[in-house]
């Protein structure tokens, strides 16, 4: 792997410094985390004030030739590896600007519809989608298909030149916002459970389509339950074929699992501010625990660096997502975990009571799961790398090759 930039990357770097101080300012000292979205919950006008100057940062950026780095020219991109894109993203973090609210959608659907999508479908969504005018959700998970994903059971029938789609979808982000939603359906039950699925990309304002915030412990909402009642797809709305849902399914989730990966915009350095604030970094079996998180840091650093590497060599990363997100997710676990005990009685406190307005609790603590749970869970990763990996046998699978509607429930 190459740690260092060529000089290529560096007059790359150069690049993109220079467009950010153009548009943006360059922040000046280290994040308040107490006054952050973790910590304070938006009001509504705040909440929608954060969203319009998002878009209108990825606006700025699109009409400079600065979004979609790897995406295809002929869609608003600039055609760039992905380590180019990385090194924009590197440098854009320095920067006070508004993030957050395209993984879905620039991050998963764009990247799935490119590689999978007909001439019209990428016409018609990518260039809204990488404006920022158009956002995505996605609609994978259900109440008995989480972690075994081709599990799912929201119907799909054909009739005419239109799906019929009906079910159910749970833990979708972003569902209220979206224009837009990646939809697995069952369409074959008498396929294995892998072969009947097509994935449709659906107008979340059709009729039929209710969408139900999900109340969390911390009194937030930012999951969705959407129930789908004979909602009407047109059937050119389906990406790649009927049917053959599960090689899409499989890029989005490559994507998702790499941006969690190399997602977080904390950690051990404030970790330690936590630790002397709290006069406890003195204690050995703290200093242990830092110890193992700073180097945890490193492991998904280098990890980075071998995607990044691999992809300025033109290859594609093939389980080192899934190593990438299994070592984000231990991460999490050790960090969110440390915090507490860093806290001991006042990691009890919530909100305003809380030290650094509960931003650790939240962020900390509370956060983890999601990164854990989403883009597969921890145990679906580790089966993953053992068998692509390591070249263990895989697990048993009696439901292997039977018909989705034989297999016992």
């Amino acid at each position: 792997m190459d740690f260092d930039d060529t000089p290529e990357e560096a007059a790359w770097r150069l690049e993109c410094r220079a467009f950010l101080e153009r548009h943006a300012s360059r922040r000046d000292g280290a994040i308040d985390w107490s006054e952050s979205h973790w910590a304070i919950h938006p009001t509504t006008d705040e909440a929608e004030a954060a969203r319009v100057a998002a878009a209108n940062w990825q606006t700025t950026k699109f009409e400079a030739g600065w979004a979609g780095l790897t995406w295809p020219v002929e869609f608003g991109g600039r055609g760039e590896s992905s380590h180019f894109n990385a090194i924009f993203a590197d440098e854009e973090a320095a920067y006070d600007v508004p993030l957050g609210g395209y993984s879905q959608s620039i991050g998963m659907a764009g990247p799935t519809i490119i590689s999978h999508g007909s001439q019209v479908q990428k016409a018609r969504y990518l260039e809204p989608m990488l404006r920022g005018v158009e956002t995505w959700c996605q609609l994978f998970s259900e109440p008995n298909a989480g972690s075994d994903l081709a599990g799912l059971r929201a119907v799909g029938i054909i009739d005419g030149d239109e799906m019929v789609v009906t079910g159910q979808k749970v833990w979708t982000s972003n569902a209220i916002e979206a224009a837009h939603g990646m939809l697995l359906v069952r369409t074959d039950p008498d396929a294995p459970k892998h072969s009947g699925i097509t994935y449709l990309l659906v107008d979340m304002t059709s009729p039929g389509i209710e969408i139900r915030p999900l109340q969390q412990i911390d009194g937030r909402a930012e999951f969705n339950e959407v129930f789908l009642d004979e909602v009407r797809v047109p059937l050119d709305c389906v990406l790649g074929d009927v049917n053959a849902g599960w090689g899409p399914i499989l890029t989005t989730l490559s994507n998702e699992r790499q941006s969690i990966g190399t997602s977080g915009r904390f950690g051990f350095a404030d970790v330690v501010e936590l630790a002397r604030a709290f006069k406890v970094d003195h204690r050995p079996t703290v200093r242990q625990q830092l110890a193992r998180l700073v180097e945890m840091e490193s492991t998904i650093r280098y990890l980075s660096y071998r995607v990044r590497t691999a992809a300025s060599r033109g290859e594609m990363p093939g389980p080192e997502s899934s190593v990438l997100k299994l070592a984000a997710s231990r991460r999490l676990e050790l960090q969110g975990s440390l915090v507490m005990e860093i806290m001991g009685g006042a990691a009890m406190l919530v909100g305003s009571d809380a030290p650094m307005n509960g931003f650790w609790q939240n962020a900390g603590f509370l956060c983890q799961w999601m990164s854990r749970i989403g883009g597969g869970t921890d145990e679906v990763q580790r089966n993953i790398v053992g068998e692509n990996v390591l070249g263990l046998p895989q697990e048993p699978r009696p439901d292997k090759g039977v018909a989705f509607r034989d297999i016992a429930t």
